[in-house]
């Protein structure tokens, strides 16, 4: 059986499986500007929304009159490529200049397309333990937030061993509302005790959990407003190890959902320079392992974008290399 490595600063962020499109109109309260503007242009024109179908359809721009009556409303706004196409049209049937409705529209926060979420490693009895740790902290699994970007740094002292992380993520509400997320700290095959996890920036820490084997111990950080789909929230959290915790020399971040760019950054002691290092990629489907170069410099940073569900973590050592786990 494989010793995988253990993997520092895991946070799973879970949602169903369903697949979300670019192509919706958002559900956003931000709307009230454009269906202002709206309402008043087609009072100024004196035409009804039966006529702006008609000569939207005619154009090629199959608008229906149901999504015509929510942008009036303001229940919804124009989110996807044809709705802006039709946009257009719309701004010229009324009479209004290039832009003049389209410009109360402001910046989008829509989700677009979330992907597979799967627990990111072939570990089945790690992830009973996981769902676990979830229900004992009254969080639902899956959980309905994700990752955009996760910077995760990590430094390592004098022995060469993991002392301190910090975390700092862009999530995001895919579903709903919601008010508090679970962040894990998982060691695959290794029983540790509760490390010290703090929420620094964006929360607090409503629930606390570490499961009977050691191998998972996690909070539940409750954010400082809840967060409605599809709007975003930055949050920042801390893990110290204590003294009689094992010896660590590797550190990584997981995912369950595939996140816009994820950076794991290891900062090493000047005494405590690595001989070899080693990237770890493990996803539902397999490890791939590749050496890395630290030829100047105390740090070595690993960048992935567009990545998940998986884990990416970094493994190093000194003297010879040990023989490849298997």
């Amino acid at each position: 059986m494989r010793s995988y490595a253990h993997f520092r600063a895991v946070v799973f962020t879970y949602r169903t499986g369903a697949v979300m499109s670019y192509e919706y109109d958002e559900r956003r309260s931000g709307s009230d500007g454009f269906a202002t503007a709206l309402r008043d242009a087609v009072n100024a024109r004196d035409v009804t929304l039966s006529w702006l179908q008609q000569q939207l359809n005619a154009r090629g721009n199959r608008v229906s009159m149901a999504t015509l009556s929510y942008w009036r409303s303001g229940a919804r706004r124009p989110e996807g490529a044809q709705s802006l196409a039709a946009l257009a049209d719309l701004e010229e049937l009324l009479g209004l200049d290039a832009g003049a409705l389209r410009r109360h529209l402001g910046p989008t926060n829509r989700t677009g397309p979330l992907g597979p979420n799967r627990f990111p490693m072939d570990e089945e009895e790690l992830e009973r333990a996981v769902m676990l740790a979830f229900d004992a902290m009254g969080a639902s699994y899956p959980d309905t937030s994700r990752e955009l970007t996760t910077h995760s740094v990590t430094d390592v002292n004098a022995q060469g061993n993991v002392a301190y992380s910090i975390t700092r993520s862009i999530v995001q509400s895919t579903i709903g509302t919601i008010t508090a997320i679970p962040f894990l700290e998982i060691t695959p095959g290794v029983s540790t005790p509760p490390p010290l996890l703090d929420a620094v920036s964006g929360g607090r820490i409503a629930a606390r959990y570490s499961h009977p084997d050691g191998e998972v111990h996690g909070i539940l950080f409750e954010l400082d407003l809840p967060l409605t789909a599809p709007d975003t929230a930055m949050v920042e959290w801390s893990v110290e190890y204590p003294s009689d915790y094992p010896p660590m020399r590797d550190t990584g971040h997981a995912l369950a959902q595939k996140c816009r760019e994820l950076l794991v950054w290891t900062r090493f002691h000047p005494d405590a320079v690595p001989d070899w290092c080693e990237e770890h990629v493990e996803t539902p489907d397999g490890v791939t392992v590749t050496p890395v170069a630290l030829t100047r410099g105390t740090s070595v940073h690993l960048v992935r974008r567009a990545f998940g569900p998986g884990a990416l973590g970094l493994h190093w050592g000194y003297g010879p290399r040990e023989d490849q786990p298997g």
